[in-house]
């Protein structure tokens, strides 16, 4: 099953600027750790992933009236920004889940995948 892992604000990890460069590198191997564990264990594969750019740099898209409108900035009702997302096949949410367990301490949101055929 495929699942959408979306990285939500800051979590326990403060904000990227802030960190020192040993922080930084402390953090980018929790991401590589990630990574390996999702190569090594069977049935799982991260199919896409992405660091997202600050949240006041967004585009909300909304339909009104039928008409799609822009707005700069992010969706409104979102209280965190997103700092970025996976794209995961794995056999169940548990195995995820534990996966899960390398990144640094984000707040996650995941979101199973419809499996739509056309």
């Amino acid at each position: 099953m495929k699942y959408l892992v979306l990285l939500i604000g800051d979590g326990e990890v403060k904000p990227w600027d802030e960190h020192t460069p040993d922080e930084q590198a402390a953090t980018m191997e929790r991401f590589r750790a990630f990574d390996e564990a999702c190569a090594a264990r069977p049935g799982v594969e991260v199919l896409a992933g992405e660091a997202l750019a600050d949240a006041g740099t967004a585009t909300t898209l909304r339909t009104r009236g039928g008409r799609l409108e822009m707005t700069d900035g992010p969706y409104a009702e979102v209280v965190e920004g997103m700092g970025g997302f996976y794209l995961v096949e794995a056999p169940d949410l548990d195995v995820l889940v534990e996966l899960l367990g390398e990144l640094p301490a984000y707040d996650m949101q995941v979101s199973p995948v419809v499996d739509v055929t056309y």
